[in-house]
């Protein structure tokens, strides 16, 4: 679970949060879960591993506006070695639900070249398994 709050800058000239930035809240909510299982980018980056975003999707269902406090949860969907599929439900403080969303990542070293990480990062690729909800 990663918390945000919404920041006045993040607003549009409807007082809303723009919707640009639940991509920009998805980061770092992906960057802080990868932390807490022990694969911070700063670490993965450092063994050669690099995860670009292939797809993202967003279906918003409620506003948010300066100052409202977001509660992101992540979910690992999917990992079969390559592409990891992460879930995101946003919340807001009165436990609504403002916006689902997903990301598709692979896997790449650092020339750009596909990596399969069950055989290069076995422990990693435990790790992404272990959590996703379809093995």
């Amino acid at each position: 679970m990663y918390k945000h709050r919404v920041q006045y800058y993040e607003t549009d000239k409807m007082g809303i949060t723009h919707h640009s930035n639940y991509i920009r809240w998805m980061e770092e909510a992906r960057v802080d879960f990868l932390e807490k299982i022990g694969y911070g980018y700063d670490k993965l980056e450092k063994d050669g591993i690099i995860s670009p975003v292939v797809n993202v999707n967003c279906d918003y269902r409620k506003p948010t506006t300066f100052a409202d406090d977001i509660t992101i949860d992540v979910v690992v969907e999917e990992f079969k070695g390559i592409k990891l599929i992460i879930r995101y439900t946003m919340t807001n403080q009165n436990n609504d639900t403002v916006c689902t969303a997903h990301s598709s990542h692979c896997f790449v070293n650092a020339a750009g070249r596909p990596i399969h990480l069950s055989k290069m990062f076995p422990d990693f690729a435990k790790a992404l398994t272990d959590l996703a909800e379809t093995k």
